[in-house]
């Protein structure tokens, strides 16, 4: 006998999970940098279409694979299969040493820098403020 997963997930909880994702915090801080960069918002917008065009072919990919490699362990499973258990067992050492906590500390950035903003609207954020409330937050 063989131990395996029971999948419950529905249809909602993958395409929030998806969204959230994809989305995540940069939607809050990026259009602010894209305006700026761009200068217009007609190319921004067509920035921000190639951008979603290019996350959905992203998407379909590992779509596909989840489809051809039928085990549970995402991108480990896919890296595994692929390139052997050394390369995959790095990916997932990157993932959870160094992408991970970057990523918890870019949201926890960015939910201080808007939890200060309100409270110095004629002059800029003071740093440490914004890197002591996200320290507190993580």
């Amino acid at each position: 006998d063989s131990i395996n997963l029971k999948p419950k997930i529905t249809l909602l909880n993958g395409i929030t999970v998806i969204v959230g994702s994809i989305i995540g915090s940069g939607i809050f801080v990026s259009p602010k940098g894209v305006l700026e960069q761009t200068g217009s918002v007609g190319l921004a917008l067509i920035v921000w279409t190639g951008c979603g065009l290019f996350s959905m072919v992203g998407a379909y990919c590992f779509n596909e694979l989840g489809v051809m490699i039928v085990k549970s362990g995402g991108d480990y499973a896919y890296i595994n299969e692929a390139f052997g258990p050394f390369l995959a067992f790095l990916r997932l050492w990157v993932e959870c040493i160094i992408v991970r906590p970057c990523t918890t500390a870019v949201v926890a950035l960015t939910f201080a820098a808007y939890i200060i903003e309100p409270l110095f609207p004629d002059c800029e954020q003071p740093e440490d403020a914004a890197r002591l409330l996200a320290g507190i937050c993580l």
